[in-house]
């Protein structure tokens, strides 16, 4: 049980930086009183905010400190959980959100969510929404249970009937049925690759014993034929190198027979000069008698010299220039055979080029064949280690399928609690099992205040209402008083149930102008005479604009605006 002690806030709403104090055990009935925006609500706000970090009307969190003052705002509340007593302080500029167990600071998690957290799963075990159904009834911004969504209502059933722990543990188990199935799929994985595994090695196993001489006989085949055609090249490359060594000599003979020619044809350049000059020499001499330049006769005796002297020289270079063309044919001829016997060399030399890369290639080919035989015979000399490699392979391979069918059965059972643990197993059974006690409950104070009809609400929680006039009704076909007493039915009925379980049970009741708008006199009269003398254990608070109702409490708590703030200004106790 959750039992309230006193809450205490400043700065808050409307209220000044004096701290105002409601004890929450000091009677058993209490009315708060006050005019419009005096801040007889702002006790709602406050307590909310302090336990679930929100306010309880329509508040922006920025909007909760004094508009005035605009710091140091803050809410602390003490109460006590299975003989543990916690303080809880939460403020606005500065933040502060501190969780106090028997006077010592609660450890510090990473953040004020965590701490949050710890607060309403470990600590109040429960949420904004169902602590608003058990213990605060209002009239403006409150959602009553009918109102609620179907979900939101078996949220609600499942607090108060301590049940959420199996949607938590359904959680549990189907995040390890996620796990389950991903180890499976890892295991069936780590078979098939066992299975590979050892189809490779036997392969391996069985070339080792049955192929492994006659690989090495014919890895030997193979190298005898290399060697056989290293042979043949070698042997051709000593026949071409022979006619190498003679194409040699034979080219050493006419060797120089191009720079000859060179020389020759300048010669022949030359001499074809002279040959000209002669002829034109000759011409002259033949055509002319006078000087053409100085018009001078010119001697005979001396033209006739002169022709016969140039018909000398031209006899001569005629004589020497055929022996020149016969020179220069015979070099041209050798320098002829010189490029034929090149190429022919070049030719033998490439060949024998080609079979010396033959013969490195059939070496390396020999080397790797011999390296070949090698591992098999050492593979051969080792097959007793592949068998037990072998053995090994079929023995993690048995384990796994061991394995493998014990995650198969862990989630067989997995799967069934799954299945229980789903809001329409287990939890369905336990709400069936209540059900009866909860429309029980909630007729017998709608009884209590009067109100005759038949409530009942279904597995889905939805409501079935019958009365003596009319057969079938829903909650939305009543008045607004018709559905505040159906609300607080509800709300009594919670209690109850939060009683029995043990799970939400408090100490405390708020209700806010329950009187003074839904409620005709007769009906606060049978409500009255409910929470005085029928609801157990419990510190009721009422907040109400009618006056006339100071007698009925045990306690009245005014407030009232001085100078701008809202403060209690007086707290008085009734006589009985």
């Amino acid at each position: 049980m959750i039992t309230f002690h006193k809450i205490k806030w400043k700065n808050f709403l409307s209220t000044g930086n004096q701290w105002t104090e409601v004890d929450f055990q000091k009677n058993n009935t209490n009315l708060i009183i006050g005019t419009n925006g005096a801040g007889k609500s702002t006790i709602l706000d406050a307590l909310t905010f302090v336990l679930f970090n929100k306010p309880f009307r329509k508040i922006n969190k920025p909007q909760l400190p004094n508009t005035t003052n605009e710091k140091d705002c803050c809410v602390e509340i003490e109460f006590s959980v299975n003989n543990r007593e916690y303080l809880v302080r939460r403020g606005i500029k500065p933040n502060i959100f501190d969780i106090e167990v028997n006077g010592s600071p609660l450890h510090k998690e990473a953040d004020d969510r965590s701490n949050q957290r710890i607060l309403e799963e470990n600590i109040l075990k429960v949420n904004y929404k169902s602590f608003t159904q058990i213990v605060i009834l209002g009239s403006s911004t409150f959602v009553p249970f009918m109102q609620l969504t179907s979900a939101n209502r078996r949220e609600v059933i499942e607090d108060l009937l301590d049940i959420r722990i199996f949607s938590a543990m359904n959680g549990i188990i189907k995040d390890k049925i996620r796990t389950q199935k991903d180890q499976i799929k890892s295991l069936e994985l780590k078979k098939e690759t066992l299975k590979d595994k050892m189809k490779m090695q036997q392969e391996f196993i069985d070339e080792l014993e049955n192929r492994g001489n006659a690989n090495i006989n014919a890895n030997k085949e193979k190298i005898a034929n290399l060697d056989k055609e290293v042979g043949i090249y070698i042997t051709e490359n000593a026949s071409i190198e022979e006619q190498v060594h003679s194409l040699t000599k034979e080219q050493e003979e006419v060797i120089g027979a191009g720079d000859k020619l060179v020389k020759l044809n300048n010669l022949k350049g030359k001499i074809s000069q002279k040959v000209s000059t002669i002829t034109k020499e000759h011409k002259f001499f033949n055509e002319n008698t006078v000087c053409p330049t100085c018009t001078q006769t010119i001697e005979e005796e001396f033209r006739l010299n002169r022709i016969t002297d140039a018909q000398n020289k031209a006899k001569e270079l005629k004589e020497g220039y055929e022996e020149l063309e016969n020179t220069i044919k015979f070099e041209q001829e050798r320098e002829r055979q010189f490029t034929a016997l090149s190429k022919e060399i070049t030719k033998l030399t490439h060949g024998i080029s080609q079979n010396n890369t033959r013969i490195s290639l059939n070496q390396r080919q020999i080397r790797d064949l011999e390296n070949e035989i090698q591992t098999i015979t050492e593979n051969l000399a080792n097959r007793n280690t592949e068998h037990e490699k072998l053995e090994e392979f079929k023995e993690s391979l048995q384990k796994t399928f061991e394995y493998l069918a014990d995650k198969k059965q862990e989630i067989v059972y997995y799967d069934f609690a799954y299945s229980l643990l789903r809001d329409d197993g287990v939890k369905t059974k336990i709400i069936k099992k209540y059900l009866p006690f909860i429309n029980q409950q909630v007729n017998r104070y709608l009884q209590m205040m009067d109100f005759y009809i038949n409530f009942h609400l279904d597995e889905e929680f939805n409501e079935t209402v019958k009365s003596p006039i009319h057969e079938d009704f829903s909650y939305s076909s009543f008045s607004e008083g018709e559905k505040m007493r159906i609300d607080l039915a509800l709300l009594f009925t919670w209690r109850e149930v939060a009683r029995v379980k043990n799970s939400v049970n408090t100490n405390l009741l708020i209700m806010d102008e329950v009187f003074d708008s839904s409620l005709d006199g007769f009906g606060t009269d049978e409500f009255l005479k409910i929470i005085r003398y029928v609801i157990k254990d419990a510190n009721i608070f009422v907040i109400s604009h009618k006056a006339e109702l100071h007698d009925k409490f045990e306690s009245v708590i005014r407030f009232e605006k001085v100078k701008g703030f809202s403060r209690m200004v007086s707290s008085q106790a009734q006589e009985e």
